[in-house]
């Protein structure tokens, strides 16, 4: 095992795996609930939405861990299941299985462009300063989710954002994770992220925001597998459904940005923090990375769970130590357990893992120094990126922010040549996806 997953010449360990693994396992738990929650609202049947979240991550993640051998887990998309319920099912006014459909489409076109090699030529392409503040940006990011999870940050009409009651007894275990998570890391100590995590849904029973379960098992329900190949009511495959209508074509089109970009910011975060991007800032192992993010979004969509992509919150596992895909194996074997235990995971509130994506996104701050400052042409592109995932709540959004900008400084800077050609592809498609959808 030690050989396979190359543990020891890593610097890593097995136990500092597990604990990186069950780390990452439960700050991402959350989408156990959260993603069947959402997706029932376009008429997916809940259990069948658990069982699909929980088996369609497993699969995907101990894929990643046994080929790429990188701590990236991998689950339902945050925002992209919005996507599907709302805007696909509930706006175009479609069955969900034609909506699971078009996050079919978009995995297999996604997955044939990193075959072809052109998303990893796009990671190339992208400035070495451009990365690091992608990065750094993905840190703002989810020490933002955290707060906003842990309700110390909430939202406000006059302001946008404002200040939380913390007095609340949500807010208050939220501020507990939080000094747990700061000291523990402070003082070093192993596996303290994950600890935090315990340590406050412990202490959450006696204030009311851990709730006790009303059951501990439940039976898998694999009735949304094969969702986008299942006849609708309308007598027609979803699959051909799609494309029959040009509007799912163009939520596929849109979908294909974010989950392309996404990606490249989650995957070059944790390679920083993780060691596997070299000093030039190109990650290792990213065509296999890539192509399992890619297939996971079309398994996703075949399995009814949405688009199952990199989650950030592998930066979670990463800075309690994981660097190989043993600590995946453990994320695997967790998603898998709780698809039997649902109701249990379901207790561990925002409130719990808000300390730990904070001290996170503090850990990811690390390269701000290395962006060349002094250098608008790519100073300004990077702090727009930086800023622009956290204040539009996505984080291509914010690298499409960079991208544009990064190109258009460099044109009337009459340098437009120093701009690489696949820079100006993902600038113009960015544009056109601002402007369009």
């Amino acid at each position: 095992m030690d050989k396979f997953f190359k543990i020891s010449q890593r610097g890593s360990s097995v136990s500092t795996e597990v604990i990186g693994g069950l780390t990452t396992f439960l700050a991402m738990a959350y989408i156990i609930a959260v993603n069947p929650g959402i997706l029932m609202v376009a008429g997916v049947p809940f259990e069948g939405a658990l069982t699909a979240t929980c088996f369609g991550a497993a699969l995907m993640t101990i894929i990643m861990g046994l080929w790429a051998n990188r701590p990236i887990a991998l689950a339902s998309g945050m925002g992209i299941n919005a996507v599907v319920a709302f805007s696909i099912s509930l706006g175009v006014g479609v069955d969900w299985r034609v909506a699971m459909a078009v996050i079919l489409v978009e995995g297999i076109i996604i997955l044939i462009l990193v075959i072809c090699g052109l998303r990893e030529a796009v990671m190339r392409a992208i400035p070495v300063s451009l990365r690091r503040a992608i990065g750094i940006g993905i840190g703002l990011f989810i020490a933002f989710i955290g707060l906003q999870n842990g309700g110390v940050v909430v939202s406000s009409a006059a302001t946008a954002v404002e200040l939380g009651d913390l007095t609340t007894p949500f807010a208050i275990v939220s501020v507990i994770s939080i000094l747990t998570a700061v000291i523990l890391t402070a003082l070093k100590v192993r596996g303290g992220l994950l600890i935090s995590i315990v340590f406050a849904t412990i202490v959450g029973i006696p204030f009311g925001v851990t709730p006790i379960p009303e059951a501990i098992f439940s039976l898998p329900d694999f009735s949304t597998f094969g969702a986008p190949f299942q006849m609708t009511e309308e007598g027609i495959l979803p699959i051909v459904k799609v494309f029959m209508t040009p509007v799912l074509l163009m939520f596929a089109f849109s979908l294909l940005m974010s989950d392309f970009f996404d990606t490249v910011g989650t995957v070059v975060a944790v390679g920083t923090q993780a060691g596997f991007v070299d000093e030039k800032g190109d990650v290792k192992n990213a065509k296999e990375i890539l192509i399992v993010d890619s297939a996971a979004a079309a398994v996703g969509g075949l399995v009814g769970a949405s688009s199952v992509t990199s989650y950030v919150e592998s930066m979670s596992g990463v800075a309690a130590g994981a660097r190989t895909g043993l600590s995946n194996m453990v994320i695997g074997l967790g998603f898998i357990v709780f698809a039997f235990f649902a109701p249990v995971i379901g207790v561990v509130s925002g409130a719990a893992t808000c300390g730990a994506l904070v001290v996170v996104g503090f850990l990811m701050m690390s390269d701000i120094g290395e962006i060349e400052w002094n250098d608008i042409s790519v100073a300004f592109p990077a702090f727009i990126t930086i800023i622009g995932m956290p204040l539009t709540y996505s984080m291509s959004h914010g690298i499409g922010f960079g991208f544009i900008s990064f190109c258009v400084i460099k044109t009337f800077q009459g340098k437009f040549r120093e701009v690489k050609p696949l820079m100006w592809v993902a600038a113009l498609a960015f544009l056109a996806t601002f402007i369009f959808t």
